[in-house]
C-alpha cells in the first residue's frame, strides 16, 4: 500500500506569506540545529565531505548601511521589476491553453510566484494556484513535492518559476528532474519542464522578463525578504522517505522582514508598467527566444582566465555574485565598469567581506563572483 504523501505549509505558522499565496511543499525544521559557520560549510562542501544542502550559512543580518542600499534598490527597481513580472506572466499565459500551476523554486522563486500570481489576479482575474518546492544542484529536484504535485493537479498544467537564471546549473537540473518523475506517469501527461523567471542572462529559458542583467532587489537579502523561509536543506539524520525536503522558518526575524514590502512595492507599480507591457508583449512573443546557453560559455572562459578549477566556483549575475557575498567564502568579484552605480551593495558586500572587486569592459553579465578555492591562500 502507498503511503499517504505529506501536506503542505502555510503562513503564518510556517514563514510570513499569506496561506492563500503560496502552499510550500516541505518539511518543517524550524526547530533543528543546522547553522554553520561560512567557511566550515565551504571547506566541507568543496572537500566533498557534505552536501551544500546538508547544512545552513548563518543569516546575514545587515547593518544600517546595507539596509538603506535594499531599500533604495527596491524603491529605483520596482518599475522595472513590475514590467518583468508582467511580461513573464502574459508570456507565460498567452502559451498556455489552459491557466498555469505556479511552481516556484524555493526559495529565490518563490516571491516571484507569488508576484506572477499577483499579476494574472490583477490583470485578468484569475486566481493561480502556486506552490514551492525544493531543488538542489546535484541532487534535483523534491520528487515527493512533484509527487504531490501529479496527485492535486494536472502536471501538464505546471510551469516552474525562479527569480534568474545564472551559467544555468539548475535549468538543467530542472529538465533532468522533471524527465525522472515523468517517466512514472501515463504517457502524455507529464510535467514540461518550462521554467519561468525574471531575469535570463544566461539565455536558458525562453520564458523571460528580460534577458539583461538587472538587480533584483529580492536577492539583496536571505530570508527576510524571502517570507522568513531558509533555503531549503536535505539530509537523512533530519527528512525520511516520502518526506519533502526541508526547511526553516526563522520566526525570530520577523522584527527585520521586508517580505511584504518588497512584494507590495513591486505590485504597486502593476498599474504604472501595463501599458509598455501591453505595448511590449507582441515583440517578445515574436523574438527568436531559443536558449543558446551562452552563459555557460562565458562562465568557462572566466573559470580559465582566473584559474578556477571547478565551474561551480564561479557565480555570474547579479543574484549569483549576491549570494556568494552573502553565505559563501568569496576570492574576487568582477563589475562591468559601465554597471558600478546600480552595483552599491555588491561592492559594499564585497568590502565587508574583503573580496577583490576587478572592473572589466566587456561581459554580458553585470557582475559575477568568484568563490575562493579550497586551500589557496587568502
Amino acid at each position: 500500500m502507498t503511503a499517504p504523501l505529506p501536506s503542505p505549509l502555510h503562513g503564518p505558522a510556517f514563514g510570513s506569506y499569506r496561506a492563500e499565496e503560496v502552499s510550500w511543499l516541505l518539511t518543517d525544521l524550524s526547530g533543528a540545529d543546522l547553522e554553520a559557520p561560512v567557511e566550515e560549510r565551504e571547506e566541507a562542501v568543496q572537500s566533498g565531505a557534505a552536501h551544500y544542502s546538508e547544512s545552513l550559512p548563518v543569516e546575514y543580518q545587515p547593518g544600517p548601511d546595507y539596509q538603506q542600499l535594499f531599500d533604495r534598490a527596491l524603491t529605483a527597481s520596482a518599475g522595472t521589476l513590475a514590467h518583468a513580472v508582467g511580461l513573464v506572466t502574459e508570456l507565460v499565459l498567452s502559451e498556455r491553453a489552459r491557466p498555469p500551476v505556479l511552481v516556484s523554486l524555493a526559495r529565490a522563486g518563490t516571491p516571484v510566484g507569488i508576484l506572477m500570481r499577483r499579476w494574472a489576479r490583477a490583470a485578468h482575474g484569475l486566481d493561480l494556484p502556486h506552490a514551492a518546492l525544493s531543488i538542489l544542484r546535484g541532487r534535483g529536484i523534491d520528487q515527493v513535492a512533484l509527487a504531490w504535485l501529479a496527485a492535486t493537479h494536472d502536471p501538464r498544467d505546471v510551469v516552474f518559476v525562479d527569480g534568474w537564471t545564472g551559467k544555468g546549473a539548475i535549468t538543467r537540473e530542472l529538465t533532468a528532474s522533471v524527465a525522472r518523475a515523468n517517466a512514472a506517469l501515463p504517457a502524455g501527461r507529464g510535467f514540461p519542464a518550462d521554467l519561468a523567471v525574471l531575469a535570463d542572462p544566461g539565455s536558458c529559458t525562453p520564458l523571460f522578463g528580460t534577458r539583461r542583467d538587472f538587480l533584483i532587489a529580492s536577492a539583496c537579502l536571505n530570508s527576510t525578504v524571502s517570507g522568513l523561509v531558509s533555503r531549503t536543506v536535505l539530509t537523512d539524520r533530519l527528512i525520511a522517505p516520502g518526506q519533502f525536503h526541508g526547511a526553516k522558518s526563522y520566526a525570530d526575524l520577523a522584527p527585520a522582514d521586508v517580505s511584504a514590502r518588497f512584494l507590495d512595492t513591486v505590485s504597486g507599480s502593476f498599474a504604472a508598467v501595463a501599458d509598455q507591457v501591453a505595448a511590449d508583449l507582441p515583440g517578445l512573443r515574436a523574438a527568436d527566444r531559443t536558449p543558446t546557453w551562452s552563459g555557460w560559455a562565458t562562465v568557462q572562459r572566466l573559470a580559465a582566465e582566473h584559474g578556477v578549477p571547478d565551474l561551480n566556483l564561479v557565480k555570474p549575475g547579479v543574484g549569483e555574485t549576491t549570494r556568494v557575498l552573502l553565505r559563501r567564502v568569496p576570492e574576487k568579484v568582477l563589475v562591468r565598469r559601465d554597471a558600478v552605480p546600480d552595483l552599491g551593495h555588491v561592492l559594499l558586500l564585497a568590502e565587508q567581506r574583503g573580496a577583490a572587486v576587478e572592473l572589466v569592459e566587456d561581459m554580458a553579465y553585470a557582475c559575477v563572483g568568484l568563490i575562493r578555492p579550497l586551500g589557496r591562500d587568502t
